[in-house]
This record gives C-alpha cells, structure tokens and sequence, in this order.
C-alpha cells in the first residue's frame, strides 16, 4: 500500500538537510534557463552597484558644497550623475525582471507539470487512499512557492547580500575598521536570532498549514457529496465539523502570528542598536575633524540602504522555510513510487482477436487475500459476466485486466501476451469501461463525449453519442451539446450519465470492454434500456460484466461465480440453474426481491474513491 505523505513535522533529519534536498531537486530545472538567469544576475549586480554609487555622489556634492564656494557647474554635474544612476538602477531593475519572468514562471510549469503527471501514472491504490483534496492543496501550494521561492532568492536575497558586501567593502577601504566591525556584528547577531526564532516559530507554522489541508480536504468531500448531506439532513453536521477545523486553524495562525511578532521585536531592536552605533562612530569622526560632512551623510545613508535589506532577510528566512516545507510535501508525492511500471523497451499491445486469460491469478491488497488460483478464459469476441456476493473480488478482475494492479501471483493475459510485459497505455488504448458509478467532468456534454477520444471529429462524437441512444435527448436541450453537466454531472439522471459513459467508450473504438456494475444503480425500466445499449456495444468484442442483478446477464456466453476470491461455478444462465448451486439461489433470491435499484456497493468491499477518503483499509 502506498505510504502517507509524511507530515512535515516529522519529515527530514534535519531541516537544513531537508532545505537543501529541496533546493537540489529544483536546481536542475532552474539551471536549463542558465542563459537568463547570468544575465539577470549580472543586470543584479548592475543594480546594487547603481544604489552603492548613488550615496557616494551624495557626499561628493555635500562636500563640494561645504568645503567652499565652487562654480555651479560642479553641484550641477553630480546632481546630472545622480540622476543619471537612480534612473540606470531603475531601468537595470526593470530589465531584471524581464529577464527573471520566463525563468519563475517556467520552472514553475515544468515542475507542477511533472508531478502532475506523476499523480496520474501512480496505482489506484494511491489514489484510493489519499483525500484528492489534500492532495490538490499540496499540489496548489507547491505550484505557489516555486515561484515565490525563486522570486525570494533573484530578487531579494542575491541582490540584498551583493549590496551589503559592496556597502561593506567600502566602509572598508575609505573609513576606520570599526564600521565595518559593528556592520558584521550586527549582521552575525541578527542572522543567529532569526534562525532561532524562526525555527521555533515554524513548528506553528507548520501545524497552521496541517490544518489548512484539512480544512480545505474536509470542505471539499463535503461538497462533492453535497446530495449525501441533504438527504440526512447534515448540514449542521458538515458546518460543526468544518468549524471544527477552522478553529484549529484559528489558534495554529494565531500562535504562529504572535511568535512573528516576537521575532520582529527582537530583529528591530537589534538593528536599531547597530545603526545607533554606526550613526555615533560617525557623528564622533565629524567632531574630531577626520571624517567631513559628506562622510557623515554618506555613512547615514548606508546605514538606511542596510536597514531594509536586514529587515528583508528577516522576512526571507521566516517564508522560505514556509515555502519548502510547502514544496517538500509536493515532492514528497513526486516521491511517492510507481506501483503499476512498465519494464524497459516493452511493447505495444498487439490485439488480434481480444481473448483474454486469467492464469491462477492470485491479489491481495494488504494483508487481505482478494481472489487466488483464479482461471478464466474469455474467448474472442464472446460476453462473460462474473457474479457473486459483495467482496467477492469481483471487480478486483476488471482492475487487473485494466493494469489498475499487477497480479501478486499468476498472470493475466490478451491474445497471449502477458500484461505486464506490454506497455499500460497501448493496453488501456484498447480497452473500453463503463463504470458503476460514471463521474463527469463539470463541462459541456459535447466534451465529456469526446473525452473518449479527443481527436475524434464531431461528426464521430454525434454518432457515439446516437449509438448511445443519447443523441435525441441532447438535441432537446437549449443548448444542445453545449450543456453543461455540473460536478460530477449532477445536473443529469443515472440513465444518462451512464448514456455518456457509453457513448464515450464507443468514441474509443475499443476492442475489450468491461462493464462494472454499469446498472446496478438504474430503476428497472432505465436498466432495461441500457442493457439494450450494452449489448449492442458488446456485438462483435471481447466484454468482461461485472454484475450484481443476475438479470442483467442471462444473455452472456458464460457465467462465472465468484466466492471468497475462488470461482465457485461456470456456465450458462440454463446450466447453472439446472446445477442447483450459489447461482441458483441468488437467483431465486433476488426473483423474490421487488422490483427496483438494487444495492450498489463495490463488489468486493473496495468503496469508490469518495468513501475510500474515510476508509481505506476497505479498499481492495
């Protein structure tokens, strides 16, 4: 079973190595743009060194001033110079930022882009087990920080350490020892106070953003399930349980808040402490007579240039820590490994007639036994329906046949080939299904139809959707194939969204189908009209049914039961009612049932993905 994303708190061995784990992993997209990101650090330090000299040519003006009376071209050219290098540093800033804009907002795609991805060739397994709203929330805030991270070191923490090693430089060379003696100091003391802070401060930080993913997890299982909450009246329910939550949160950002202004005390006391210092060395020089005016304006003016990049520092360290404990925990699901991989240089799937084998399959999920010693042949072009009683391991046959999951023992095979030796995508290229509980995307009918195959022409997509005998409805619509569908397709009936589902598969051209429980949750006329429809589909493919209402499947080549994960009894409707056997009574049972939707669980005690949030040790 795939492993929990490990909470930040208790992630890395230490949060130095876990930052520099997240900066290895991000360097490698970063340094591909290293053409942009020279020359923006150059048009950096073309900057700095503009608002370095912007102070000097203060003091040259002040001084030239003080001293004497001097022609006005004198005070006319530094001020021409001043200006001339605060509109350079503006332009150079600005160009910085062109420069800067395609690296953040790249990387940042590729990244997203690649645990995107990611998320999408992991098991069923993983996703049944994690809560797709947590797992948006990690994706989200990751996507964010990139940005924010890159955006924090170009811009504020490479030019900020330029200009206080250029400020320091000069203080230097032109001036006593001991500005740049009480620069340092400071500096060191104020560095080693918020690394302290900040790593006691994040410990808050973190709990703060635990509970903002549950928080944000919670409100969307909510929603989704928005018809689950009204037909028991739960609304007071979700809002306690929501607030719950919120007030969790509540009391995380408050501390984290209150431990920043603790922090933000501290750093402005010692900056007013160094500048105080600075200020008085240099008020000291004035009257001593070896320092000038100008000086005295000049070191001023550092000490104001210093005061914001120190300040900013602060901020820095306190959100990037944030920022990669946020992309530590989008890495962490870029971490998480591939369960169902195809072995190097695999094929591709070459379907010739569609026979599909189950030879002595066996699967556990956990420490659960689902199906062992299973063998079952489905001819060519011929329909076998599987039955049996809830958590029979029913559907655990189609996820295998569609590669969700390889066999723990045995094999599964089509027209000979062993599936794990040919690529997942050319099989699942090849095979067609209509789920028990078909979930819709919240667009138009038009797309949710040719979602089956996205370049299929619309005149394709109008014919799946008129062997689906769903065209007519359509056209009765204001807005036609337009319509949207709403989440999840909660604007439309079971019978037509299972209409789409059917037409949507036919759009694939598929030469395997499988029906999983495709009616179970269908009144007993619109199960008719759609049993219709299947078989239709069926003519002339190879179909594996999944059923649970034995009268949806009298007309299959071969019945098999399933019990316990073994097949109990194989054969045809008439052969297995004169057996007298499991297939017989359910039979005669569910002919006593009245009329109407049968039950709809999961076959095999794996709940959908919407239950799997709340228990996924069900989950097979």
């Amino acid at each position: 079973m795939s492993a929990e994303t490990p909470a930040p708190s208790s992630a890395a061995p230490t949060a130095s190595a876990s930052a520099f784990a997240v900066l290895r992993r991000l360097l490698p997209t970063v340094w591909h743009y290293r053409g942009r990101l020279i020359a923006g650090l150059l048009l950096v330090l073309g900057t700095k060194a503009t608002l370095v000299g912007l102070p000097l040519l203060l003091k040259e003006l002040i001084d030239a001033l003080d001293l004497k009376p001097t022609p006005l071209t004198v005070p006319a050219a530094l001020l021409m110079a001043y200006g001339a290098l605060r509109l350079a540093s503006s332009v150079l800033q600005e160009l910085r930022n062109v420069v800067f804009a395609r690296v953040m907002a790249r990387s940042s795609r590729e990244v997203a882009l690649r645990v995107f991805e990611h998320l999408h060739a992991l098991s069923l397994r993983f996703h049944l087990d994690r809560r797709t709203g947590a797992v948006g929330r990690d994706l989200e805030r990751g996507m964010g920080s990139i940005s924010e991270l890159l955006d924090t070191v170009l811009y504020m923490v490479v030019p900020t350490l330029v200009e206080l090693a250029l400020i320091v430089a000069i203080l230097v060379a032109g001036y006593d020892l001991s500005f740049a003696g009480i620069t340092l100091a400071t500096l060191a003391v104020y560095m080693a106070f918020t690394y302290r802070m900040t790593e006691w401060r994040l410990r808050w930080y973190r709990e703060m953003n635990e509970a903002n993913t549950e928080a944000s997890a919670g409100s969307v299982d909510s929603l989704l399930n928005y018809e689950t909450v009204k037909y028991f009246n739960n609304e007071a329910f979700e809002t306690e349980r929501f607030d719950r939550r919120l007030r969790t949160l509540e009391d995380s950002a408050v501390r984290s808040l209150k431990a920043a202004s603790l922090m933000g005390i501290g750093q402005s006391a010692l900056i007013a402490v160094g500048l105080t210092a600075l200020l008085w060395r240099a008020t000291d020089g004035v009257v001593a007579g070896r320092m000038s005016l100008g000086d005295l304006v000049l070191v001023n003016a550092y000490l104001l240039q210093l005061a914001a990049p120190l300040s900013y520092l602060g901020v820095v360290y306190r959100e990037g820590k944030q920022m990669l404990a946020n992309l530590e925990r989008m890495f962490a699901l870029l971490d998480e490994p591939v369960e169902v991989l195809d072995r190097p240089g695999a094929p591709a799937l070459q379907v010739r007639g569609g026979e599909v084998r189950f030879e002595n399959v066996s699967f556990r999920y956990g420490e659960r036994e689902i199906l062992a010693g299973i063998d079952l042949i489905i001819p060519s072009g011929h329909t076998v329906a599987v039955v049996g009683s809830t958590g029979a391991g029913k559907s655990t046959l189609a996820r295998l046949l569609y590669r969700h999951y390889d066999p723990d023992g045995g094999r599964v095979t089509v027209d000979g080939q062993d599936l794990r030796e040919v690529t997942a995508d050319s099989l699942r290229r090849r095979i067609g299904v209509v789920p028990q509980d078909t979930v819709l995307f919240n667009e138009s009918l038009y797309y949710n139809i040719a979602y089956g195959r996205p370049g299929a022409s619309r005149e394709e997509v109008l014919e799946a959707a008129r062997a689906a005998r769903i065209h007519d409805f359509i056209q009765t619509l204001p807005q036609g194939y337009d319509t949207g569908v709403g989440e999840r397709g909660l604007k439309l009936s079971g019978g037509e969204k299972q209409r789409i589902a059917i037409a949507r598969t036919l759009l694939k051209r598929p030469a395997i189908l499988i029906f999983d429980e495709a009616t179970s949750a269908l009144d007993a006329h619109t199960e008719g009209e759609i049993q219709r429809e299947l078989r239709q589909a069926a003519q002339g493919r190879t179909a594996l049914v999944i059923a649970h209402r034995l009268s949806t499947v009298v007309d299959a080549d071969q019945i098999v039961v399933l019990e316990a994960g073994r097949i109990a009894e194989r054969g045809d409707h008439a052969e297995l009612l004169a057996a007298g056997g499991r297939y017989a009574a359910l039979w005669a049972m569910q002919q006593r049932r009245p009329p109407g939707p049968a039950p709809a669980p999961s076959d095999d005690g794996a709940p959908s993905a919407r239950y799997a949030d709340e228990h996924p040790a069900l989950t097979d």
